[in-house]
């Protein structure tokens, strides 16, 4: 779905390590998304992998080790700051295309629920990108999802 967007040059050593922290960091995220309203369901679970698995150019079983390895990180993390300062490398466009990824997660049961627009709130102003931005990719996620 997104391509190639987030992909990075795979090197040896370094550029290795920081494509695995950077999926990671996003897997994490993308789990935060799905737990904010405290059901996390499997249909946000499918919507996880399907945007690992399209973000990163993974096979289906690697999308969702990843997933398993992001809810593991999640569930020991004390904040989100740790997944952010590594998401805000992004480029403009991939944060973007990052924010309607949690928007498609959080959208996924057709509910928004405060805590998860607080969430994706928090992470915008993390990442630097404006609550503008943010609201015109939900927008473009519920249209795509016949959500009003």
């Amino acid at each position: 779905m997104f391509g190639k967007l987030f992909s990075r040059d795979k090197k040896e050593g370094a550029g290795a390590s920081e494509e695995n922290e950077l999926q990671l960091a996003v897997a994490a995220l993308l789990v935060e998304a799905a737990r904010a309203d405290d059901h996390y369901e499997e249909r946000e679970k499918v919507v996880i992998d399907s945007a690992l698995a399209a973000t990163f150019e993974l096979s289906v079983d690697d999308a969702k080790a990843l997933r398993a390895a992001g809810e593991t990180a999640q569930g020991n993390a004390l904040d989100i700051q740790r997944f952010t300062r590594v998401a805000k490398q992004l480029s403009h466009e991939e944060k973007i295309t990052f924010v309607e990824q949690l928007w498609e997660i959080v959208l996924a049961d057709a509910v928004r629920d405060p805590f998860e627009d607080t969430l994706i709130r928090r992470i915008c102003g993390l990442i630097y990108l404006e609550d503008r931005e943010s609201g015109a990719a939900r927008a473009r996620v519920a249209a795509r999802l016949s959500i009003s």
